[in-house]
């Protein structure tokens, strides 16, 4: 386990202690809201900077979320897989792909557009979907190299729908990849 990662755990935890401690009301419209500002500033900050890679890590940080959900009222009854559906949360490593196909997006037909044309292999085949934004998954003797970022993203972007793809902006983009994320489950 890394430290890194314990140490976010820890600092998350002892916030979700002071939010259950000192607030009254354990409502969706009270608990979301902290909880989404917490996982901005904690959670989400720390994971691409070192993209926790090992399965304790990223259990230990599914863990916090987990009892986060289980602070709302009404919903600790639930697994936890339907509480992320009712409260329209991803779970953490859902949020990783999520985070990484965004940047794909801006590699390929965004912002970095310039520098995408070096990260990524384009694919040109007739048995692939006819947009020009199919990557070339390619073969590595080292496992090692499966877990960078241009090698774990081309997978899940390959399988993603065309209407995804090919959307004019960032934004739809976003909105587009929330809808295709959730029928993953």
């Amino acid at each position: 386990m890394s430290w890194q990662c314990a140490l976010t755990a820890q600092k998350t935890n002892s916030i979700l202690s002071c939010i259950k401690r000192s607030v009254a009301s354990r409502s969706r419209e009270v608990i979301l809201p902290l909880y989404s500002a917490l996982v901005r500033t904690h959670l989400e900050y720390c994971l691409p900077l070192w993209s926790a890679q090992h399965r304790k890590d990223m259990d230990l940080l599914q863990q916090v979320q987990r009892r986060a959900t289980t602070m709302i009222r009404g919903l600790e009854h639930l697994s936890y897989e339907d509480r992320l559906r009712e409260l329209g949360l991803f779970s953490l490593e859902k949020r990783r792909l999520q985070g990484d196909l965004i940047a794909a997006f801006q590699y390929l037909k965004g912002t970095y557009r310039k520098d995408g044309e070096r990260l990524f292999i384009r694919e040109c085949s007739d048995r692939m979907r006819s947009d020009s934004f199919k990557l070339k998954e390619r073969r590595f003797r080292l496992a090692i190299r499966k877990k960078f970022f241009t090698e774990r993203v081309v997978r899940h972007w390959n399988r993603l729908l065309r209407e995804v793809v090919d959307a004019p902006s960032l934004e739809v983009f976003k909105a587009r990849l929330d809808g295709d994320l959730s029928n993953l489950v």
